[in-house]
């Protein structure tokens, strides 16, 4: 993936999701309870409150939501700073009300986790933690300073300090835990949809690559005989006379073929045809299509087939998707990657299944990576070696997740292990001791010649768009 693709994924923050309109909604809601609270608290249960500051604080929120709502368009997305001011004033909004009504005492103090819940789930990390300082404090503030709640007779209801401080500690514990748990989920989120929008795009490429190839073939397969049956008629005409018998059948011959020609480019259109012969190709053929970008990059690449040991059958040919080709590449990459001098790709096939094995020379996986192999956005400590080594590598796991998903998708089954353990002395003479990936597919997945998935032999048919 290239610089520009990253950009598309990381450029937009997360706060630029969230649209104006979902924060008025959520606010009406919050009004509408704020409302309902205060009118049972003071018509059913006969709490004597400062109604009028109640429907002041309340009323600030209104007349905030109706700006928002003829100021700006319905469409509009917040930025990260207009999200932070919102959910600061929804923040402090609620601190008062609960000031005027009790403070900690009043059983509705939890609710001062949702403007920090929203906080962590789509503002950066340095709003999160300023949003989360002010609750804290706010909380604390409360916790020492409010107007108590009183009944009709003038009964203040308080609750022991004992169970104040309980209520103050569980409410910090909860910002804290509710903070970071949902930082860590929204991050997650983020990054598997990135690596989703990573490999849509990696799968669209290598399906351009595919359609151009057949559009190629199939021009090269049927417009050689035509042109070259134009360009010899067209070179014995140069030399003859109009009205020259002898080559009239020449000058027939020719508008037939330029005919031909255009019928041709015709089919083809846009897209070109669907080569059913582009389909399918050996085994083999599609590991060394995907080995082809790395087979000059300073490393040894051995291909290696076999058969199982139980089955004595002739090589497959197997489905040649842009998904398995891209796939392999990734995987042959990384392991041409960090091979010291070989790489071995073995082939094998019965009549149940086709596996696939990469297998390099070098230090292999690190045995608490080994687990997480697969994740997008998987980051390790680097050495100063492997700096040396390798200075433009990130080791974001984003080309293996790509690989895995893309392999996944046509139906396969991948594991990866070490040829021995890289960080245990005296590893053995064998040289096949680095990582190792195995991809498994059910023959009837991929196979190209028997089942549901065999390709049809016959004329090739212009791509329906």
């Amino acid at each position: 993936m290239n610089a520009t693709e990253m950009g598309l994924m990381h450029g937009q923050p997360r706060s630029s999701w969230i649209r104006l309109r979902t924060m008025i909604l959520l606010r009406w809601v919050a009004i509408a309870g704020q409302l309902a609270a205060i009118t049972a608290a003071q018509q059913f249960f006969g709490l004597r409150l400062e109604i009028g500051l109640c429907f002041l604080t309340v009323g600030i929120s209104v007349i905030g939501n109706l700006v928002a709502i003829f100021i700006f368009p319905e469409n509009k997305r917040l930025s990260e700073f207009e999200n932070f001011m919102m959910v600061v004033f929804d923040l402090l909004q609620l601190a008062f009300l609960l000031y005027l009504t009790g403070g900690l005492s009043n059983p509705f103090a939890l609710l001062l986790l949702g403007p920090v819940t929203i906080s962590a789930t789509v503002l950066g990390l340095g709003s999160t933690v300023l949003i989360g300082s002010s609750a804290i404090i706010l909380v604390t503030f409360l916790a020492m300073f409010n107007i108590p709640l009183r009944t009709e007779q003038g009964t203040i209801l308080q609750i022991p300090d004992f169970f104040v401080f309980g209520n103050w500690a569980a409410i910090i514990i909860a910002i804290i835990f509710m903070g970071a748990y949902s930082r860590r989920i929204s991050s997650e989120i983020q990054s598997m949809n990135n690596a989703l929008v990573a490999t849509q795009m990696a799968l669209s490429r290598e399906q351009k690559l595919t359609d151009l190839g057949g559009v190629v073939a199939a021009a090269a397969h049927e417009l050689g005989t035509p042109l070259a049956t134009i360009k010899l008629t067209s070179s014995e005409l140069v030399e003859e006379l109009d009205d020259n018998p002898s080559l009239r059948e020449d000058a027939v011959l020719i508008r037939e073929q330029a005919d031909r020609c255009r019928d041709i480019l015709r089919d083809m259109g846009r897209s070109g045809k669907d080569d059913l012969h582009l389909r399918q190709a050996p085994l083999t053929a599609v590991i060394n299509e995907a080995a082809e970008p790395h087979m000059h990059r300073g490393k040894f690449v051995h291909f290696e087939e076999g058969l199982d040991l139980n089955d004595a059958l002739p090589q497959p040919a197997v489905l040649r998707q842009p998904e398995m080709i891209h796939g392999l590449r990734n995987l042959i990459q990384n392991a041409v990657d960090f091979a010291r001098a070989n790489v071995w790709i073995e082939s094998t096939w019965s009549k149940n299944m086709i596996s696939i094995r990469i297998i390099d020379d070098g230090r292999g996986y690190p045995p608490q990576m080994i687990g997480r192999i697969g994740d997008p956005f998987v980051r390790r400590r680097r050495t100063e070696s492997d700096h040396k080594a390798r200075p433009e590598y990130e080791g974001m796991g984003l080309g293996l997740f790509i690989a895995k998903t893309l392999l996944e998708r046509s139906g396969a089954e991948l594991s990866f292990a070490n040829g021995s353990d890289p960080y245990r002395r005296g590893r053995g003479k064998s040289e096949r001791r680095g990582a190792v990936v195995e991809v498994v597919w059910p023959r009837h997945k991929i196979d190209a010649v028997t089942g549901e998935n065999a390709v049809p032999i016959g004329l090739n048919q212009p791509i329906e768009i």
